[in-house]
């Protein structure tokens, strides 16, 4: 057995020293759990080591130039007049600029939140109408569509390009015109209760598409961040480079822009669309030894290529982390096959949770883990709301964390209906232990077929189908009969060169999980399944191409 694989104590070691250090400059307790402090003095620390990549244009840049940066970036914003309660709005791709600002909030306790710089006003809409931001900082072909947007919802917020702009105010204009000559070393992050003051927002739609935002407080980020971490056993630097694969909005590239300084990893990111090519230029070239990545785009990266240019070399990776949707075993043994070295795991984690909610040592076949240190976990029966304690029942998981939550962002009622009083979240999602206390996931309730005979899981059809040799990719939903309830559609994805059969895949379905549970709406075949922005499948797309779709 190797030791990586094997959880222990070095990163809370490492970070009591750190936060240590952080409270005896300040003299207030509390900040140990001041994230703007903490990646104020990690930054400090290490002014010659390497934060940042960009692999688009090669560029890189220094833990000391992002101080500089990001302190003269905190000074604009205090003289500009943001504070501690104001919302700080990121709308760019994944340049060497874009942690500047992230950073600069931090310090003054202004909590950020990010969105695709791709979004349609109507979308912009959505998000700002909630997160009502009071500065915005973007790239200037996304500038007036959020001035437009800010227009119709009667907000003032300032709007900086990154980039230049004829109409807008620029970053380099910004930090000219509202920077100070006070020395970085003199600088001084603002205080506060790390406890009541939110530090980041993600927005997140689940399974039904309406936007929420998760807000999170520097205390809890702070408590919960270590864990992640906690298989390995040199810090600081844990492992040599984390290629970052998501946008900024999605939970998996802010936890790393915001985890790299203060564990002292270098980050390899882009400023272009991750497309296949791109990605596999990045990971060739540089060589990550960790990443996080979603199902679907591993299975992209496994796709065998003509030009041996376009082949990925996985074996790099010392940690590759699947997680985002359901992960097939099938995914890990193909990964393992290409490169055995790699320890490769299924993880299931939350917007809500702030990351993952398992982990543990030697988890069980297609497991997400075992339970964390950080939080508490309960399954509760769907029908009677009681706890189960046996082994081997299905129930809804619902997770405790360190220190009260802070809920859904502008949103009471959503907060109540998802937290309870008394602090647990309510997932939404069926699990099963085992007696080793490996949890197994299941599904999410709301995604359940209710046909006329039973409750059929979407993600039962879709393990099936996944076995399918000339299977790329697979979906399963629903359409409504008026008399025997939801039917199961399946939309396949076939692989390159494949041409599996609509009878293939039905008589698949119903020799493996037997006749109720046949697909009774049909197999349709597509070239790609529709993503939300958060890159999960668009369960509501997919019930509307099911009523217009021809189906076999």
């Amino acid at each position: 057995m190797s030791l990586r694989t094997l959880s222990n104590d070095s990163v809370h070691w490492y970070m009591q020293e750190l936060t240590s250090r952080v409270v005896a400059q300040s003299g207030i307790p509390s900040d140990r759990y001041h994230l703007g402090k903490i990646i104020l003095q990690s930054l400090k620390d290490a002014p010659d080591f390497v934060l940042q990549i960009d692999g688009a244009t090669g560029q890189s840049e220094s833990c000391g130039s992002v101080l500089e940066r990001s302190v003269r970036c905190a000074q604009s914003l205090r003289r500009l007049g943001l504070k501690r309660g104001d919302v700080v709005m990121l709308l760019a791709p994944n340049h060497l600029d874009v942690t500047i600002p992230l950073y600069a909030a931090l310090y003054l306790g202004i909590a950020v939140t990010a969105f695709t710089p791709t979004a349609t006003i109507n979308e912009l809409q959505e998000i700002f109408a909630v997160t009502k931001p009071n500065i915005i900082f973007c790239q200037n072909e996304v500038a007036s569509r959020a001035q437009l947007t800010l227009d119709n919802l009667n907000l003032n917020a300032h709007i900086i390009t990154f980039d230049k702009s004829d109409d807008f105010c620029t970053f380099t204009d910004f930090m000219e015109q509202y920077g100070d000559d006070t020395p970085t070393k003199d600088f001084k992050c603002s205080d506060f209760d790390p406890e009541e003051s939110i530090a980041f927002m993600l927005a997140t739609s689940g399974t039904t598409g309406v936007p929420k935002i998760v807000a999170h407080s520097h205390k809890y980020f702070t408590i919960v961040m270590p864990y992640t971490w906690s298989r390995c056993k040199r810090f600081p630097t844990p492992t040599r480079l984390v290629f970052v694969c998501s946008p900024i909005q999605w939970s998996t590239a802010m936890y790393n822009f915001i985890r790299s300084p203060i564990l002292r990893y270098t980050r390899l990111q882009t400023s272009v669309t991750m497309t296949r090519e791109h990605a596999c230029y990045l990971n060739n070239t540089y060589k990550p030894t960790y990443t996080i990545l979603t199902p679907t785009m591993m299975a992209m990266f496994l796709v065998p290529a003509d030009d041996s240019r376009d082949i990925f070399d996985l074996t790099c990776f010392e940690l590759i982390m699947l997680c985002g949707l359901y992960v097939a075993q099938s995914l890990i043994d193909e990964v393992k096959a290409v490169s055995p070295k790699t320890e490769v795991l299924n993880i299931y984690g939350l917007s809500e949770l702030s990351g993952l909610a398992f982990l543990g040592d030697n988890p069980a076949p297609g497991s997400c883990g075992k339970p964390m240190g950080c939080f508490q976990y309960r399954l509760m029966n769907i029908d009677t709301n009681q706890e189960i304690y046996k082994p081997n029942v299905p129930g809804e998981l619902w997770i405790k964390g360190p220190c009260p939550a802070k809920g859904y962002y502008n949103n009471i009622e959503a907060t109540k209906e998802t937290f309870t009083k008394d602090g647990w979240l309510k997932t939404g999602d069926i699990f099963y232990r085992d007696e080793q206390w490996n949890f197994f996931y299941m599904d999410r309730i709301k995604l359940l077929i209710k046909g006329h005979y039973l409750a059929i899981s979407p993600l039962e059809i879709e393990a099936v189908i996944r076995k399918h040799a000339g299977v790329s990719d697979v979906a399963v939903t629903s359409i409504t009969h008026n008399k025997l309830g939801d039917l199961p559609v399946a939309f396949v994805v076939p692989r390159p060169g494949a041409q599996p059969s609509a009878d293939e895949i039905k008589n698949l379905v119903r020799d493996s999980l037997g006749e109720r549970k046949r697909l009774q709406g049909g197999v349709i075949f597509i070239n790609s399944l529709p993503m939300t922005a958060s890159s999960k499948v668009d369960r509501r797309k997919l019930k509307e191409l099911a009523l217009v779709l021809p189906r076999a």
